[in-house]
């Protein structure tokens, strides 16, 4: 078969390919001593035939990797040739080793130029997954060396190898399929005089691997997600609203999701029960329902086995001021609260809404999850500092009523998966509400953002609702992609940061003394309504609903994001 017109197949060596192989290893390996026993080789083949990768043209073996199992931690630090294979040419295969190790590659000189090594190389790296081992070791040759060592230290010739100022026909082949050079081994195969018996220690890191004795216990690899495009709608008490809710709760377990995600404030229709005159009165009298909120979702959490991502709630802190909180309540019975960080001028002006001050990343039993609410979204260093905490999934809970704002969101959120390497999730509320103050109109399509690579679709948009339509959407999230692109994809967004340029960490917030937190306490509790110094020992009971007014213009500018 000619080069023009090749027939090539990846197949497993055989021990009836030996007269060719020995053929091939002579051609290749002229300088040290030319092909092995056909003995070592039917050992070899018998005792790990995944490992002996071949590829064969209309019959012609054009080309060979041979591999054997050794113990990691023995081979990962500096060794000899020898120790591989002894002087009677037998191989040390080890069948309960955790490391695949390059023996051999070789290519017959004439198909050189047609990428046979990169193929056998990713056939080897398939192998090490499909096995779960730590990692593919080998020792590579350093055959250009001789012609530069009278004027290059071995340490200087790697640099200038890796640099790309220099061509070594091994070296430069493993960089370039991102195998790291851990070490310069002396005397690795004494023989070799194009090397002066120098060779490094190469690695390539499986990202996949699982220790055995974890198996059981190790994180999932995937995780569906389900979400609520919720509709605001008038609601006469909170057993209404939590009756909606667990109806959703159910149709998203039914459908094994991980996850429900709600969006931000979504009980908010609750003030429409109190008199609305006094913006700062009505979201005190909402913030009396939170704990009712937080022990039904908790409910429905373990209930319907389903970790519930509670969009928001306002929630008065210790200090008598009042926050905007994201919870997260796993389906076995603890809960998770992550406060809204940056206070847009609506809620600090109608409102007095305060910001939090901790940013957290919470272990799930489908992932590592960070919640950021809303306007959070739009600040790239909390996303960072999650990501630096190996967040796998960003939950964004968001209430916005125009679609300006909604696309803050959506670009920030979007660009927070990009540069995170992760998945985010925003989830929004739709609807409009006239008779009650700041829920008159909503803007929402909430959506599911991947990183932008090959393994993620061209949009990296993976699922998104319509727009401004109740509904629930899902997604199935691949962790093990993120491990991918992270590590090997066309870019490495974290990998690649400058840190000798430039530095991310959080402060630490002062807190106040108990003095300052009862001072506040004692102010704020003075000119609350009194529904809202009571909610923490009386059961909630609704007021009746007011009869809807006739919605008028009105001149305040609302912006929620």
């Amino acid at each position: 078969m000619t080069l023009e017109d090749p027939h090539l197949q990846l197949r497993h060596l055989k021990k009836k390919d030996y007269t060719q192989l020995k053929h091939l290893m002579d051609k290749v390996y002229d300088d040290i001593g030319g092909a092995w026993p056909e003995q070592t080789i039917n050992k070899l083949v018998r005792d790990f035939p995944e490992g002996q990768i071949a590829i064969a043209d209309d019959g012609k073996l054009v080309g060979v990797a041979l591999s054997l199992l050794v113990d990691y931690a023995t081979f990962s630090e500096p060794h000899k040739y020898s120790a591989l294979i002894d002087e009677q040419h037998c191989i040390r295969h080890q069948r309960r080793g955790d490391a695949l190790y390059g023996l051999d590659v070789l290519i017959d000189p004439a198909y050189r130029g047609h990428r046979l090594g990169r193929r056998l190389y990713e056939a080897r790296k398939e192998l090490c997954r499909a096995m779960n081992l730590r990692a593919i070791l080998a020792g590579g040759r350093l055959p250009g060396y001789q012609e530069q060592a009278t004027e290059l230290k071995p340490t200087e010739y790697l640099d200038q190898v890796a640099r790309r100022e220099l061509h070594d026909p091994i070296l430069s082949f493993q960089l370039a399929n991102d195998f790291q050079v851990k070490r310069l081994m002396r005397g690795y195969l004494p023989e070799d005089d194009k090397s002066l018996g120098y060779a490094t220690l190469l690695e390539w890191n499986n990202i996949l691997f699982e220790p055995e004795a974890n198996l059981i216990e190790s994180s999932r690899m995937e995780a569906r997600v389900g979400a609520v495009q919720w509709q605001m709608r008038e609601f006469d008490s909170v057993e209404a609203v939590l009756q909606q809710v667990e109806y959703f709760v159910d149709a998203l377990s039914d459908y094994q999701s991980d996850f429900a995600v709600f969006p931000e404030l979504f009980n908010a229709p609750l003030m429409g029960l109190t008199d609305q005159s006094d913006s700062l009165q009505a979201i005190r009298f909402l913030a009396t329902f939170t704990e009712a909120f937080k022990t039904e979702l908790l409910r429905m959490a373990v209930s319907y086995n389903i970790n519930i991502i509670a969009g928001s709630m306002i929630e008065e802190g210790e200090d008598g001021r009042l926050y905007n909180v994201a919870y997260l309540l796993r389906r076995d019975g603890t809960l998770e609260r992550q406060t809204k960080l940056h206070i847009t001028p609506q809620e600090k002006r109608d409102w007095v809404i305060e910001g939090g001050h901790d940013l957290q990343v919470f272990q799930t039993d489908a992932g590592r999850i960070g919640m950021l609410i809303c306007y959070d979204v739009e600040f790239p260093e909390l996303g960072r500092l999650l990501a630096d905490e190996d967040m796998d999934i960003l939950f964004v809970p968001f209430w916005t009523d125009t679609k300006n704002g909604y696309l803050r969101v959506r670009h920030c959120a979007q660009a927070r998966a990009v540069e995170n390497e992760c998945y985010v999730v925003i989830c929004g509320s739709v609807g409009n509400l006239p008779s009650i103050e700041s829920l008159d109109i909503q803007y929402a399509q909430s959506a599911v953002f991947s990183p932008s690579d090959f393994a993620f679709p061209h949009d990296a948009v993976l699922n998104e609702t319509t727009p401004n339509t109740e509904m629930i959407f899902f997604s199935d999230l691949d962790f093990a992609r993120l491990k991918i692109v992270r590590n090997e994809g066309s870019v490495t967004n974290l990998k690649d940061r400058r840190l000798d340029l430039f530095s991310l960490k959080r402060r630490m917030h002062k807190k106040k003394t108990p003095a300052a937190l009862s001072a506040a306490s004692t102010h704020t509790a003075s000119s609350a309504p009194s529904d809202a110094a009571s909610a923490s020992t009386q059961p909630v009971s609704p007021k009746p609903a007011r009869k809807k007014k006739k919605a008028t213009p009105r001149r305040k500018k609302k912006h929620h994001s």
